[in-house]
């Protein structure tokens, strides 16, 4: 199996954990404060790794030029956005279909990767990705009368659109932070991500820190005083981006996208289990397609 595989698969479950904690937080923090504990909290860990593998290790720190440096800003801008707009569907739907929405991003991945990176996805993996996709769908509409104007309100509202977009900036991080791992040539593939990691995370970190002592210093303070809860979002949460920074600089953003839609699986898990939150047939079929898509891709790399 290739190793960019269980690295996905780890990171996968590692979003989808901390996913779920930053649900329980909205509700004391608010979306501002719950997405800033995201990076806040996890750049200690992040930098914590780099120290492990460099002094631990002993694998050479790299020397970051220019090319990293613009590669490092967008994507982090990119992904706080992202993150922004996904804990604030927690708000408009449940956690189950919230998360759905945002996963047209391995489409949206791939057309970043072309455009940025000059890659390009061959038609078998193509049509998994668009199975996958089609899964999501099924479960996006799973609460939706199967009226035709139910139907176009569920994929033309404020929530679609709202993911839509979150979809479209976590695809242009994930193109940008592969870009900035590969600048980072010599060190290897784990440095290169635990080093692009840290950078990102602690430029994340300055940025919302900053923006929020001037816009919303409750919301800052709100996150330090639950300081208990938040660290176990940012533990999680930088585990499962090691994982995708690590599996990107191994493999093109459209195929590892595309597996990390197994996240959704993990996440009607989490709705039946944690939240109890009830699945319905819709739901069930999605979860089929997405593992089918899955399947598909995976025959297509390992086979």
């Amino acid at each position: 199996m290739d190793l960019w595989i269980p690295i996905t698969l780890f990171a996968a479950f590692c979003q989808n954990l901390r996913s779920a904690l930053q649900k329980h937080l909205k509700g004391r923090l608010g979306t501002t404060g719950a997405t800033f504990v995201r990076f806040g909290y996890g750049f200690p860990f992040a930098l914590l790794y780099v120290g492990v593998l460099h002094w631990g290790f002993g694998m050479a720190l790299p020397v970051p030029g220019s090319d990293f440096a613009v590669a490092a800003v967008l994507g982090g801008l990119a992904q706080i956005g992202a993150t922004f707009l996904l804990v604030h569907l927690f708000s408009l739907r449940n956690f189950a279909v919230g998360t759905a929405y945002s996963k047209t991003e391995p489409v949206q991945a791939a057309l970043f990767g072309v455009l940025l990176l000059g890659e390009h996805v061959d038609l078998a993996a193509g049509t998994a990705i668009a199975v996958g996709v089609i899964g999501v769908i099924f479960i996006s509409m799973a609460r939706v009368p199967l009226t035709r104007r139910a139907v176009l309100a569920s994929l033309a509202g404020r929530p679609a659109l709202i993911g839509l977009a979150s979809a479209a900036l976590f695809g242009a991080s994930a193109a940008f932070y592969r870009a900035a791992s590969l600048a980072l040539e010599g060190p290897g593939y784990l440095m290169q991500a635990a080093y692009a990691l840290a950078a990102v995370t602690l430029f994340q970190t300055v940025t919302m820190a900053l923006w929020m002592a001037l816009r919303e210093p409750d919301q800052l303070k709100a996150s330090l005083v639950h300081w208990r809860q938040s660290v176990w979002v940012g533990l999680a949460g930088v585990a499962g981006s090691a994982g995708w920074f690590t599996a990107m600089t191994l493999q093109q953003v459209a195929y590892v996208r595309a597996l990390a839609q197994v996240e959704l699986v993990f996440t009607l898990a989490f709705s039946w289990f944690v939240f109890r939150e009830r699945i319905n047939g819709r739901e069930l079929a999605g979860c089929v397609l997405i593992v089918a898509a899955i399947l598909g891709l995976l025959w297509g790399r390992t086979g």
